[in-house]
């Protein structure tokens, strides 16, 4: 190539690595490959995007509960865009491991972070170091078949709390109510459904710190919850509390109102003596809760026995206050799913209170506040874990936006050759991933559903099992890569 060569033409194209291979990074290289710039034919485009994980979809895959239906709309989406063979996918790559920001900043002129956030977020009082004390998003990875989690999960509470009133919380306590016969129909790898299967559970107890008007899930995850067979949904008539916020809210926001209509319709269907409800289990929602301490008793020191709250009021403006009333739950479990933290990444400025890549609209920042030339944040990593999954589409047109922008000032890749990052893997010895592996590992995953159902027939057991998730990272990685060498 000349060194007069415009980057961004057809000869020498736009370099650009994307960290993570979830939706904010799948919809930055999408809208990337969309823009105005490139359509026109004015710039030319070349995108890698790389994940520590060998499969793509980042929490679509090891995020979201199974048994959400709409999970196959967005993974559909998300497939749409990563088989049209014009972005290049790089699985089981561990930015700061087995490539470093000297290697992406040598081989590409642009860069983009969009690893999200996995870890949950702190809750900071007394007890939560206790035998049984969970963080939310742990348990998520485990029933997700996370390949870095360990396969076994210590599920011997018959009485549970879930603390939070999110998405997630709800997706928790339902996967810890449901049965788990009820979840073979999803793709829950073997080891998750033998887990379930022997849990002795009666009761989860999810609560939240305001009011029902003031939830943060979703009318979808709250109408699920009625959908699982042989669990009773329960709830108090004093935690239905609205003040002069919760009514604006409830005129003003249809979600609010809806979700509202729906947690009054159940309460008052509930029979007053709660003694005739049938169920094997039960999901209690409780709201106008605030966490105090965690115990433990003299019976089981150093393992949750049970959980104290305070009571609060809501104060006129959506918020709760403290009522100096206290109250135990006898629990031998507690799951806080409070929200998501975001992860600190190797030579890259980060806000440790946030938990975000340090940033301005997406422009990543050094420590004196000035944008590093090249390099670009999206998704959680770059606003924080808040929002649905929708949201992430704004984020990257924004940061996508900026790119385009600052192109013609962007630090120029010394080894641009799409090629070179590939040897450049093969020399260090990393099995990378690609499309085509994830390709041939989603046929496995499908055909061992298949093989089940069908092993299930023979048995008398009418239950189509449409894939089972492979979980350890060496079989995902070699079925990948075993697929890709027998079509060669």
């Amino acid at each position: 190539m000349s060194i007069s060569t415009p980057v961004g033409s057809a000869d020498r194209p736009l370099r650009v690595a994307v960290i993570g291979s979830g939706p904010a990074g799948v919809y930055a290289a999408d809208i990337l490959t969309k823009s105005e710039a490139v359509k026109s034919g004015e710039l030319n485009v070349s995108i890698d995007l790389f994940d520590r994980y060998p499969a793509p979809y980042g929490l679509i895959r090891y995020g979201v509960a199974p048994d959400h239906p709409r999970i196959k709309g967005i993974v559909n989406a998300l497939h749409k865009v990563l088989d049209r063979g014009d972005i290049r996918f790089f699985g089981n790559v561990d930015y700061g491991t087995d490539i470093s920001i000297e290697d992406l900043r040598k081989h590409y002129d642009a860069v983009i972070f969009a690893t999200g956030a996995i870890k949950d977020a702190d809750l900071n009082i007394p007890g939560i170091e206790l035998e049984g004390s969970f963080g939310g998003a742990d348990f998520v990875s485990w029933y997700d078949g996370h390949p870095d989690v360990p396969r076994e999960w210590p599920l011997e509470a018959k009485e549970i709390a879930v603390l939070g009133n999110g998405n997630v919380a709800l997706d928790v306590a339902r996967v810890l109510s449901k049965h788990a016969d009820d979840l073979l129909v999803t793709e829950i790898p073997d080891n998750v459904y033998a887990g379930l299967k022997n849990s002795p559970v009666t009761d989860v107890h999810v609560f939240g710190r305001r009011g029902p008007a003031q939830v943060k899930f979703t009318p979808l995850e709250l109408r699920e919850l009625s959908h699982s067979k042989d669990v009773d949904i329960i709830l108090y008539a004093e935690d239905f509390e609205f003040d002069e916020e919760s009514d604006r809210q409830v005129q003003t926001n249809n979600q609010t109102k809806t979700m509202v209509g729906t947690l009054t319709n159940w309460i008052a269907e509930q029979p007053e003596d709660l003694s005739e409800l049938t169920a094997s289990r039960r999901l209690h929602l409780h709201f106008l809760h605030s966490p105090v301490e965690i115990v433990d008793s003299p019976e089981t020191p150093g393992k949750v026995a049970g959980i104290k709250f305070e009571r609060t009021e809501l104060d006129g403006t959506g918020n709760a206050r403290g009522t100096g009333e206290f109250i135990d739950y006898p629990v031998q479990a507690v799951y806080r799913s409070i929200g998501y933290f975001g992860s600190a990444l190797p030579d890259v400025e980060f806000d440790h209170k946030k938990g975000v890549v340090t940033n301005d609209g997406g422009r990543v920042l050094d420590a004196d506040g000035q944008h590093v030339p090249g390099l670009y944040a999206t998704g959680w990593i770059k606003r924080g874990p808040v929002g649905l999954i929708g949201h992430t589409k704004g984020d990257a047109l924004e940061t996508v936006t900026y790119l385009l922008e600052d192109r013609e000032n962007l630090p120029v890749a010394e080894v641009p050759a799409a090629d070179a990052v590939v040897d450049l893997l093969d020399a260090r010895g990393v099995k990378f991933t690609s499309w085509e592996g994830w390709l041939a590992l989603d046929a496995h995953e499908l055909a061992l559903g298949a093989a089940a159902t069908e092993a299930g027939a023979s048995h008398g057991v009418e239950v189509k099992r449409e894939r089972i998730k492979v979980v350890p990272r060496e079989d995902m990685v070699n079925i990948s890569r075993d697929g890709v060498a027998a079509q060669v």
